[in-house]
């Protein structure tokens, strides 16, 4: 799959500013207010981390981006990305139905992208460095993400996703789901490891 990691990268970008071009001519805010909800999806962020692996992957630029050539970088971006996939698939697809070149790229961003990382890493990744403490660090990601989102939120009222929407759910029925999530996250991570370590041997 390596040898294929160009298209890999060009296509992430393609499909991400596809996205951006489409939630900005769909806007039901201005155009700023627009911007800071596109880069508030989890989703969208984690899949400019797929992106930017596959970009350093396939370039090799400078040392100041060798953090994406580390396994464990790009353990943890394979746990976010699969999650991406995985919450989407199950909760959040049927809640809406996106027409035309919105659905090809919600397809991308939800399910081909995530599929062809996963893969990626399982195929192409060293795994041996891999250790079990490494997890705990996996988690400030979406800890941080989610206390960020809670915080532009209490502002601007707006939540990215319906599981942690305050202003319909309350903080504490978000605050459970938060840390159901950071649990699964949390396992998502364990089993990656665990398969790490059975493929090194």
């Amino acid at each position: 799959m390596k040898k294929y990691v160009t298209i890999y990268s060009l296509v992430s970008w393609i499909v991400l500013l596809i996205q951006f071009i489409l939630i900005i001519q769909n806007r039901v805010v201005s155009i700023p207010e627009t911007i800071v909800r596109f880069f508030s999806f989890f989703t969208i962020l984690t899949n400019i981390l797929v992106a930017i692996t596959f970009t350093v992957i396939w370039l090799q630029p400078k040392n100041s981006w060798a953090f994406f050539l580390k396994a464990n970088t790009q353990t943890a971006i394979a746990v976010y990305i699969l999650i991406v996939g995985i919450v989407y698939n199950i909760i959040l697809r049927f809640i809406w139905q996106p027409q035309g070149l919105q659905r090809i790229v919600d397809e991308f961003l939800h399910l081909i992208i995530p599929i062809v990382y996963v893969l990626f890493w399982y195929l192409e990744v060293d795994k041996k460095t891999l250790k079990w403490n490494t997890i705990f660090g996996w988690l400030i990601y979406p800890l941080v993400y989610v206390f960020i989102i809670l915080l532009i939120g209490s502002f601007s009222n707006y939540y990215p996703y319906p599981f942690i929407d305050v202003a319909k759910l309350g903080y504490y029925s978000v605050i459970i789901n938060s840390v159901l999530l950071t649990l699964f996250f949390g396992l998502v991570s364990v089993i990656f490891v665990f398969v790490a370590k059975r493929r090194s041997k």
